[in-house]
């Protein structure tokens, strides 16, 4: 757990992963402009879970939160990555990057990869804000469904 200000970063690993995934999908439209609920499975929560964050503010309530996991050939991925609309333009969404960073550094994660669309300019802008080149994947996700791939490396430069 690290505290800094009035929110602090839990990994999921120390909470209760159903309530806490409940929680998130209950809130969704404060932190998602479209519909992501489909990518909340529960394995990013209980199988990936120590991959992952939970930003709280100093009453306790959800503000933030990532998910992801790193691959046995040492690529992070960064899932999701999600602010409260109250809490955006804070910062936050970059502490919760760095704690991913740190975590992925430790296994021995050398890159850090995102996907998101192509429309999705407020991730596109915030990942290449971080470094990431960005990719565009043609049928990614599917026959005409294009994403773009940011990758960034987690190498000191």
């Amino acid at each position: 757990m690290t505290a800094a200000g009035d929110v602090r970063i839990v990994g999921l690993s120390e909470l209760s992963a159903t309530p806490v995934r409940a929680r998130l999908l209950e809130r969704h439209d404060r932190f998602w402009d479209t519909d992501t609920r489909s990518l909340h499975h529960p394995v990013w929560f209980h199988q990936f879970g120590g991959f992952g964050a939970l930003a709280m503010d100093a009453g306790g309530e959800d503000v933030g939160y990532v998910l992801g996991v790193v691959t046995a050939d040492r690529l992070a991925y960064l899932h999701l990555l999600a602010v409260r609309d109250d809490h955006r333009r804070s910062a936050l969404g970059r502490r919760l990057c760095r704690w991913f960073d740190e975590l992925a550094v430790s296994t021995g994660a050398r890159v850090v990869q995102a996907v998101t669309r192509p429309d999705n300019e407020v991730a596109l802008a915030f990942h290449t804000s971080l470094g990431a080149g960005a990719h565009l994947s043609r049928n990614h996700a599917g026959s005409g469904a294009d994403r773009v791939v940011l990758t960034r490396s987690l190498l000191p430069a």
